[in-house]
């Protein structure tokens, strides 16, 4: 296929050039908008250059995509309200065995909550409950947060509604929720396992050093408080005879006491007698009417907190009722943004409250960016600098074959950490579907598929690789009294090997 007029080739590119400095760097220095804007400023390029026309700039949006995002991000709301990421995070402290264990269980748990609530819902969340945690046992941060945000990617490839580019797939590709889990959770589970034990093996003396320590110092308790209590045999006599003494005075006094208060109870008596006047009784009375109020008040706010709380049960119980029916619905194959929309309303019903303070957590900034994502990826598809690349690439990217994987699998890679993965998946999905739906039906349901591991996957690389990842830096960075900057080398270190390495072992449990 031929490139489209020089003109709307330079122009296209360039527009598209602009959108890729802001979206991969938010904070440049001649234009700090940062990158929602940037991907407006990069659509409005693209009709001010006349690369495409307004109306097929409004075409070019997904409203599928978008609603389906919006959805799920209203439901992760209203998860969050009713609890369900403390429940999580109390999770990672429970009966815990150590530094090991606990690393063992962030990846499983940020794996299976990115799956059904998205990555970065999870790593938003979950990101202080670990820093609190570490801080409580004294550990180092980096191997547990980097632990967070690489499950949470991996994690988020097994289902349509884990991460936006997924969100992609499943609606251009219209294959069934069921269908899309099925095919990638066995890559999935093992893709977590492998990870998890990179980073024990990365990480052991690291995790090993801080158990020593604690043994350490339990020994050095220990010791302590055998001199403490070994010490005075002598001393623990004379103390034995003090308390006995004490004891014994005590007693004396007691004696002493009840003959003086029995005698003090008669004067009072006498005293009532010869003065006649009940007031004393008056004082006692009103005394008593108080204690029987106070005692009814007591028993009124004990009723209402059981009542609050038994309201508080039943609203939970419902929201998670209510996501359970949604994941059904979407297993059994209904309308993935309709049956989101339709779950975020229900809630937003149940609620039964204003639903401003819920939806003004909706991350709108994101849709905006999408939106000028889906009419820029588009512009830039029209200049056909991205189907001519691929028309010379295809030969040598045929998913029959192992050799033509490993090509597609590198492209994929490559321009998911040059172009972010859902432009990557923009950009591609169409040609690699189409050059698999050559082959055979199952081959294009297992190319979308493995567009969807490999993008996904391939953002945990570097820390410009995937949102979850900037989100875990930003909110470790930020966190109050527990700040910690997870530094670019120290995520490269780890996540350039456990890329390579899980994306390969996960291509061939790709179900097509």
């Amino acid at each position: 296929m031929a490139l489209a007029g020089t003109a709307q080739v330079v122009l296209g590119s360039i527009a598209f050039a602009i959108f890729w400095v802001l979206a991969v760097f938010p904070v440049v220095p001649c234009l700090p908008i940062g990158r929602t804007a940037g991907s407006l400023l990069g659509a409005m390029l693209m009709v001010i250059f006349r690369v495409i026309t307004p109306d097929e700039a409004y075409d070019a949006i997904d409203l599928p995509i978008l609603g389906l995002l919006f959805g799920t991000m209203v439901v992760g709301v209203y998860l969050e309200k009713a609890d369900m990421f403390k429940y999580l995070g109390k999770l990672l402290s429970w009966k815990s065995y150590g530094a090991k264990d606990l690393l063992c269980r962030i990846c499983l748990i940020s794996a299976i909550s990115s799956a059904f609530f998205t990555n970065d819902t999870s790593c938003i969340v979950l990101t202080e409950f670990v820093l609190q945690i570490v801080s409580k046992q004294n550990l180092p941060p980096h191997p547990f947060l980097l632990a967070l945000a690489s499950s949470a990617n991996i994690g988020s490839s097994a289902t349509p509604i884990g991460n936006p580019q997924n969100l992609v797939i499943a609606v251009q590709s219209k294959i069934s929720f069921g269908n899309f889990l099925f095919g990638i959770l066995p890559a999935m589970l093992l893709g977590v396992l492998v990870n998890a034990l990179i980073l024990l093996c990365m990480y052991w003396k690291l995790l090993s050093v801080h158990v020593k320590d604690e043994e350490h110092g339990a020994i050095e308790k220990h010791v302590e408080s055998i001199n403490i209590g070994s010490s005075p045999n002598i001393n623990g006599n004379a103390d034995y005879a003090e308390v006995s003494a004490n004891r014994s005075n005590s007693s004396e006094n007691e004696i002493h006491k009840v003959p003086s208060e029995l005698e003090s109870g008669r004067n009072s008596n006498a005293s009532k007698e010869m003065t006649g006047d009940g007031f004393s009784q008056r004082k006692e009375e009103t005394v008593s009417s108080r204690k029987v109020l106070s005692m009814n008040e007591l028993i009124s706010s004990k009723e209402d907190d059981g009542r609050r709380r038994w309201k508080r049960l039943s609203w939970k119980t419902c929201v998670y009722l209510v996501v359970i029916g949604m994941l059904i619905s979407l297993l059994v194959g209904l309308n993935m943004s309709w049956t989101a929309i339709t779950a975020a309303l229900v809630l937003v019903v149940l609620d039964f409250k204003d639903a401003q303070p819920c939806l003004e957590k909706v991350s709108y900034s994101l849709l905006v960016f999408f939106c000028g994502l889906f009419i820029t990826v588009h512009g830039f598809n029209e200049t056909r600098i991205p189907n001519t690349i691929w028309e010379f690439m295809e030969p040598h990217a045929q998913i029959d074959h192992i050799s033509g994987i490993a090509v597609l699998t590198a492209v994929i890679l490559v321009l998911s950490n040059l172009v972010s993965n859902v432009p990557t998946v923009l950009l591609l999905g169409g040609p690699v579907a189409a050059s698999a739906a050559a082959i055979s039906a199952a081959d294009e349901k297992k190319a979308w598929l493995i567009l969807a591991w490999v993008s996904t996957v391939a953002g945990n690389l570097s820390l410009l690789g995937s949102a979850a990842n900037l989100i875990v830096c930003e909110q470790a960075r930020r966190a109050p009294n527990l700040g910690y900057t997870l530094t670019f080398w120290n995520h490269l270190k780890f996540g350039f090997p456990s890329t390579l390495i899980i994306t390969a072992i996960g291509l061939p449990l790709i179900k097509g």
